[in-house]
């Protein structure tokens, strides 16, 4: 066990934000704020945290609850427990082992994990990091041709549901980042770093790792016809020119064989619509505050989005996730399961795997531990009774 794995290893990580906070003593300011800011004010990224706040439990006490049946079954595969490792962005300038550790870990875990399309390593080979199911988050940078290519290796390599995210017209105006660098450290151009090299220079450990992985790769899974992998710096840019609309929906379902869930639902109508377009599923989604500032937290808006399912396809959510009481909450209030991605990711910036499997164990003790507290036996017996919610989330939209 290296010093970074005994770090999270130890018994002053007891949750997620023991590892945020060692997380921001190993990353450079740059890396940092990518992974834990928001977009323009960060208002939605603070509101999906405190939106839990208002959600208060109903226990049924006096009830012996020795074990607890955490399963569930989401999208035909059973997970051990109802939390999904989420897409994060070239995870790899985390860690240089990136989203085949987050695989790995999630795999191990007994849970799924899903992968960007922005992606630091290879589809093929984090499909093959995890023993679990792994799915396939797509964005349409490149174009039609380099998400086909992109769809055609998935399905060989075993990607088994494919999440279409929807609410990316443009990147976010996310100001840390502007503040802070991450344009310039991700150019790869010495001069447009030179102003930002302090940061990465006190941070010895993270960029001696950087520099042995080969520092920033081209991304391995949107490949350009006749000009190859797509480089990192081109992502911002592309994201204006790749707006997936309900249109392209017919097209996808005619080049992906299996489930197609879509990423980015906020409103009653659009849930319906994905109903229209022959979705399997929804995630409630934000994109964790980083898109348009102001939207609603996620969890707000789910009691909107369960009646305009009306049980006729799954319903997922992420967003603020930082504890396994608000898995539990999310689920109460209608979700099937939840993705998490910032909790996971602190977790993979400090110790790689280890790191990730920690965040994961956390969540999960955190979800055993209220499921007793709450007198529930099995996830399938969480509704409504268990949670008090504010009265105007159930009757707007």
């Amino acid at each position: 066990m290296n010093r970074h794995e005994r770090s999270v290893a130890s018994p002053h990580v007891v949750n997620i934000e023991d590892l945020r906070r060692r997380a921001k003593r190993r990353l450079p300011k740059a890396v940092f704020d990518y992974l834990d800011g928001g977009a323009e004010a960060e208002t939605t990224l603070r509101e999906n945290c405190r939106a839990f706040e208002a959600v208060t439990f109903r226990p049924r006490n006096a009830i012996s609850v020795p074990n607890c049946d955490l399963r569930t079954q989401v999208l035909g595969a059973e997970l051990s427990f109802p939390a999904i490792i989420a897409p994060v962005g070239y995870s790899r300038l985390m860690h240089p082992d990136g989203e085949c550790a987050a695989a790995r870990a999630a795999g191990k875990a007994g849970t799924a994990y899903c992968l960007s399309t922005i992606s630091g390593h290879s589809l093929e080979d984090v499909r093959a990091a995890s023993p679990g199911p792994v799915w396939y988050q797509l964005y349409l940078v490149g174009g039609r041709a380099a998400a086909e290519a992109a769809l055609e290796r998935a399905r060989k390599a075993g990607f088994s549901v494919l999440a279409v995210t929807v609410d990316t017209g443009t990147a976010g105006m996310r100001e840390r980042d502007i503040r802070s660098g991450t344009a310039q450290l991700m150019s790869g151009n010495p001069l447009a770093m030179l102003p930002f090299l302090p940061q990465i220079l006190t941070r010895p450990g993270w960029l001696a790792a950087f520099l042995m992985d080969g520092g920033l790769h081209a991304l391995p899974n949107i490949v350009l016809p006749g000009k190859g992998p797509m480089a990192l710096i081109n992502v911002a840019a592309a994201l204006a020119e790749s707006v997936v609309t309900w249109q392209d929906f017919k097209w996808l379902r005619e080049v992906w064989p299996g489930p197609i869930i879509v990423k980015g639902v906020l409103t009653g109508d659009d849930a319906r619509r994905s109903i229209d377009i022959g979705a399997a599923g929804v995630i409630v989604s934000n994109h964790g505050g980083r898109q348009l500032d102001g939207v609603s937290p996620t969890l707000r808006v789910l009691p909107e989005i369960v009646r305009a399912v009306n049980s006729q396809i799954e319903i997922l959510m992420d967003g603020g996730i930082r504890r396994g009481s608000d898995i539990a909450k999310a689920i109460c209030m209608g979700a099937r399961a939840v993705l998490v991605g910032r909790a996971y990711a602190y977790g993979l910036a400090v110790a790689g795997e280890a790191g990730v499997s920690r965040a994961i164990a956390i969540l999960r003790a955190d979800f055993e531990r209220t499921m007793k507290l709450l007198g529930c036996a099995s996830v399938s017996e969480l509704d409504r009774t268990y949670v008090e919610a504010p009265k105007d989330w159930l009757i707007s939209g």
